[in-house]
């Protein structure tokens, strides 16, 4: 009987000539992708955040090269990267068997927090050169993610606002029983004054002083009027601190309605990933998103949790990166404002941006409705409305609102002359009196230049391609990448963890874009060599699996 022999296996061995280690990763592997873009990026603003003595650091190219291919695979721990690159081939190939710990990966992504920014736009830009984008289109999205703080660390404007004032009253009833004289200074009886944390401060240090040098008390009720005026002045000082308390709160809300106390940069929203289904708001961020081919092209955030006030920001973030703005840009009807719509006309940015309606007008079953003022026949050069018994609705002024960014906006009123009596009284309106409409003109211009853009069909294809751009981005962010929730705090830090995110998210994207190309490729020419086949032997895919028959001579 033969022998049995079995493959020596020593772990410990020692190899006399060792091999590459990138002999067993593939050639079209992404983590080759990842280490040619890293090695073609300009990462000479890193320099300036080393210093020159000391132990010389890890070179920052390798240590981005692991991170963003870590951040590629959905891992976000600096602890994990570290075990990663002791044990799987492709990190140990990237960081050239180098062993950073997990401190000094993060304190890397912390150093790099106000360059990271650069390196996604130097990407953006390759990617524009390669051909994969063209930065003309812009789909512009928005979602909200929730901040690492805890949730129930709420401060709400209004709740301080109403404390605040009633501390003022109690300052005020304090001071005309501690001292006559400084409540007269300070206080007047018709017009209250707003103290502030100085004031009240200098006031208690006043009367501290005034209380010294009173003669010493002698009598009982004397000293229990000394002790009283003690008890009053340190109550005085305890609100002079609340007061500052409230300041401090007021400072840090700025234009926000609430902000977390563990991280001051969150508002409370109400998130779309709501796991009690109580509309529960939550501490977190509005990012907005612009996205071409499902790569991202520009990213930023924002305290407030509607869109509508986030666009022209977001353009003016576009125009200092690419230093322009996009031709095309298209957006829901969250975004549709006059001054949205202004500022894309000013800036001759054609814009495929919903209203509000939109959809319901587009119903094939829609009825406007006949008393609504934009069913009203309007006589522009007279410049009145007829309502639907035919009576003439004149002009008799503007009504001026500012939103809140500060833009005015203008409507014309009009008045009807006598409703008393009409029969369709109660269908138009149910006020008393006559019936007065307000119409916005400009925004109804901006309206109606909206809906041909969004109905032609230029606008059908843009439509229809803004539901599988922003949304699927943001469905394999959340889903497929597991990138919920923000894991640090402030938006700082979160910027700069972001930054590295959608620097991997597009890397990802081209990578599979690459490899989806090559199998494209491929198939092509199988397709071309099965054509030259049939050509010539007649042959179809079921006598392809038998051997080719002999070509004569």
């Amino acid at each position: 009987m033969a022998k049995l022999h079995f493959r020596p296996c020593t772990p410990n061995q020692t190899v006399l000539f060792p091999q590459r280690i990138d002999e067993d990763i593939a050639d079209n592997a992404p983590v080759r992708i990842v280490n040619a873009i890293v090695d073609s990026l300009n990462l000479d603003n890193f320099k300036k955040l080393y210093k020159e003595t000391g132990r010389c650091p890890y070179h920052p190219k390798m240590m981005l090269k692991a991170i963003l291919y870590a951040y590629m695979n959905n891992i976000y721990s600096c602890r994990k990267i570290e075990q990663l690159l002791l044990r799987d081939i492709h990190y140990i190939w990237l960081a050239g068997y180098e062993k950073p710990d997990f401190i000094t990966i993060n304190r890397f992504r912390n150093r790099v927090k106000e360059e990271i920014n650069n390196v996604f736009t130097q990407l953006v830009l390759v990617l524009a050169d390669k051909g994969f984008i063209s930065l003309e289109v812009e789909y512009i999205d928005g979602t909200k993610i929730e901040s690492k703080a805890n949730k129930y660390t709420f401060v709400w404007r209004k709740s301080v606002e109403r404390n605040r004032a009633k501390l003022m009253d109690k300052v005020r009833i304090l001071l005309e029983q501690v001292d006559e004289t400084i409540a007269q200074e300070n206080t007047l009886k018709d017009t209250p004054v707003e103290f502030t944390p100085a004031t009240l401060s200098q006031i208690v240090d006043e009367l501290k002083d005034a209380l010294e040098h009173e003669p010493g008390p002698n009598a009982k009720e004397q000293k229990k009027a000394h002790r009283e005026k003690k008890r009053q002045i340190k109550e005085l000082e305890a609100l002079g601190d609340k007061l500052a308390e409230y300041e401090k709160h007021l400072e840090i809300l700025g234009d926000r309605n609430s902000y977390s106390k563990t991280d001051p940069d969150a508002t409370f929203m109400r998130m779309k990933e709501d796991a009690m289904n109580n509309g529960q708001t939550k501490p977190g961020y509005n990012l907005q998103i612009a996205t071409e081919n499902q790569f991202i092209t520009n990213f930023a955030f924002f305290p407030n949790p509607t869109d509508t006030l986030t666009l022209i920001p977001f353009f003016n973030s576009f125009r200092e990166r690419y230093n322009r703005l996009p031709g095309t840009a298209v957006a829901d009807a969250g975004y549709g404002s006059e001054e949205n719509y202004r500022f894309m006309q000013e800036n001759r940015i054609e814009a495929f941006v919903k209203y509000n309606f939109f959809h319901k007008e587009q119903r094939p079953r829609y009825v406007p409705n006949p008393f609504h003022p934009e069913s009203l026949y309007y006589n522009i050069e007279q410049d009145y409305y007829v309502c639907p018994m035919g009576q003439h609705m004149n002009r008799i002024g503007t009504k001026r609102d500012k939103t809140a960014s500060g833009y005015v906006t203008q409507s014309a009123r009009y008045k009807a002359q006598r409703c008393e009596g009409c029969p369709l009284r109660g269908s138009c309106f149910k006020a008393r009196g006559n019936r007065i409409i307000e119409v916005n003109h400009r925004l109804n211009e901006y309206k109606k230049q909206a809906r041909e853009r969004l109905t032609s069909e230029e606008g059908i294809k843009h439509r229809g391609r803004r539901c599988i751009e922003p949304e699927a981005v943001f469905g394999q962010m959340k889903y497929n990448m597991a990138y919920r929730r923000f894991r640090h705090v402030g938006k700082e830090k979160v910027t700069m963890d972001f930054a590295f995110f959608v620097i991997a998210f597009n890397i990802k994207k081209m990578c599979a874009k690459i490899a989806k190309e090559a199998s494209k490729l491929f198939l092509d020419l199988i397709y071309r060599l099965y054509t030259h086949l049939k050509a010539i032997y007649g042959m179809n895919w079921a006598t392809l699996k038998s051997p080719l028959p002999k070509i004569a001579a």
